[in-house]
């Protein structure tokens, strides 16, 4: 009898140790790379090639056609505003309105006949020597030679505009940017002579990504670089995006106009690189990696506890998905620590190890069972 309890007593003594051993013996935390929203790698600011360009461009063109006779400006060349910088052979139109000058002297004597006789008429029927009828023929016969002599002056100022329009002017201060034709072409009405860069602003001409499009707005501040000036950046805001994508290049042109302290720096047609933040000032941003898509389609991220070290599934709303990063509008503050990869092999409520990109610790280790006193 004594025997058996001295076996009862070693079956419990072994049964406890045992149970000492698996509690001594916790699953292990496993780490994960974390990072803090808006500190993942990407948001630096992106580098864009662009040309200087004036704001005002204003492709400058004949409003009649003619043969061009005399080119008085060569591309680069200042002109001021009205100076004359083309003719075309004005012989035609010159003759035209000589023309015109000859109906319209005829117009004004037909209507000096007509008010005379539409006098004289006039006169007569209140004498009763003629018909009320005939003097409302030279009452029309008269509305008619005015409306005619009107014509021919209409027409007399036309040809004599024309002859003037056979030269083009400058219709601003300016710099010619570029030529189109020479001298002794046939040109029509309204094609391009020459490109003419009006003084004052100047911008950066750019091409935007469409896929981060919806990261920069008009107004944003950006820095530009010339490329003879390394080093130096000039300040400057985004003007104009364009409303829809080149076709081909699948880009959205864009142009930054430049401070008005910076004017002094730059000449027309220089090359520069334009530095613009890729983010929406306030937009938290994290790696494609740490976003994850339920079954549902709804995107969440998982969140590491700072104080037990187990991970929670944080649903989060996200907009458009750039190259490397996916910004995130609601769902998590910038001192959450997120799980920047590997998602899929976690489960809710996992105990981890919050590791930076150097493989160090970033949060106190969390405290096990047995240094909280709990036991079997």
């Amino acid at each position: 009898m004594k025997s058996m309890r001295w076996v009862g007593g070693g079956l419990l003594m072994v049964m406890l140790a045992a149970c000492g051993k698996q509690d001594a013996e916790p699953a292990a935390a496993i780490p994960v790379l974390v990072v803090h929203p808006g500190t993942v790698a990407g948001q630096e600011a992106a580098a864009y090639p662009g040309e200087v360009r004036a704001r005002q461009e204003s492709p400058l063109s004949f409003r009649v056609g003619g043969n061009l006779v005399k080119r008085h400006v060569d591309a680069g060349q200042r002109v001021r505003k009205g100076e004359l910088l083309a003719e075309l052979d004005a012989a035609d139109y010159a003759s035209q309105a000589s023309a015109s000058q000859a109906q319209l002297a005829a117009a004004e004597a037909d209507l000096v006949r007509a008010r005379d006789e539409q006098k004289r008429y006039a006169k007569l029927a209140e004498d009763q020597l003629v018909s009320r009828s005939a003097l409302d023929s030279q009452t029309a016969a008269y509305k008619a030679a005015l409306g005619q002599a009107n014509a021919a002056r209409a027409n007399l100022a036309v040809a004599r505009n024309q002859a003037q329009y056979a030269q083009l002017r400058a219709p601003a201060d300016g710099v010619i940017a570029s030529r189109q034709a020479e001298a002794g072409q046939v040109v029509s009405a309204g094609q391009t002579v020459f490109t003419l860069a009006a003084d004052g602003g100047r911008e950066v001409l750019i091409a935007l990504p469409e896929s981060s499009i919806r990261d920069y707005r008009i107004g944003q501040p950006v820095q530009v670089e010339l490329w003879n000036r390394p080093g130096q950046l000039l300040p400057g805001s985004i003007r104009e995006i364009a409303p829809a994508a080149d076709a081909q290049a699948r880009t959205y042109a864009a142009r930054v106009s430049l401070a008005a302290e910076a004017l002094g720096e730059v000449e027309l047609g220089q090359s520069a690189r334009v530095f613009a933040s890729a983010g929406r000032t306030g937009t938290l941003q994290l790696p494609l990696a740490a976003v994850l898509r339920g079954a549902d389609g709804k995107a969440s991220v998982w969140v590491v506890n700072p104080g037990t070290g187990a991970l929670k599934a944080t649903p989060v709303t996200v907009g458009a998905y750039g190259a490397s990063a996916v910004p995130v509008l609601s769902g998590v503050v910038a001192t959450d620590w997120v799980v920047a990869a590997g998602g899929h092999l976690l489960r809710e409520g996992q105990q981890v190890t919050a590791v930076d990109r150097q493989n160090r610790p970033v949060l106190a280790p969390a405290a096990t069972p047995a240094a909280t006193g709990k036991g079997h």
